[in-house]
């Protein structure tokens, strides 16, 4: 009898040994960077390499494809590449080289600068404010840090 009683103290120790005695309160406030830069690109696609026989509807597919390829480098400069690179080698000779390179991310609070034809070639400029990004991952994300711990 003495043995399960004791048994029993020892077991209701170690399951309330783990929890905290004391109460908590945490407060939370927000991060802010202290700059915010302001990124830049510039996407190219030629007018006469898009599908189509009417002029104006190659101007239109190329000046989409330009804004895409713009809307790439953006990804590259906040994300960056991703590089996969293989070499083959049979009997100390080189068989086969690959390199990939892969970017992927979204890119949310770009600003169209310009779009315009530059010979047969069509140009976008698009501009992404950090500030901006910012405050739309705050908006959805809400990340926090903590402020003041009140122990009662």
């Amino acid at each position: 009898m003495k043995i399960r009683i004791i048994a029993m103290l020892f077991l209701a120790l170690l399951v309330t040994g783990c929890t905290s005695l004391l109460d908590k309160h945490v407060s939370w406030e927000y991060e802010k960077p202290e700059q915010f830069p302001v990124l830049r690109a510039v996407g190219y696609a030629p007018i006469s390499a898009q599908g189509g026989n009417d002029p104006q509807i190659r101007q239109i597919m190329a000046m989409r494809a330009s804004k895409l390829d713009a809307y790439r480098e953006l990804a590259e400069q906040v994300y960056g590449y991703q590089i996969k690179g293989k070499s083959e080698v049979k009997n100390l000779i080189a068989q086969d080289d690959q390199l990939k390179a892969k970017v992927e991310g979204v890119i949310r609070g770009a600003r169209l600068v310009k779009s315009y034809p530059v010979g047969d070639t069509y140009a976008t400029e698009l501009e992404l404010d950090m500030k901006l990004v910012f405050d739309l991952y705050r908006i959805n994300t809400r990340p926090r840090k903590i402020k003041k711990v009140e122990y009662y």
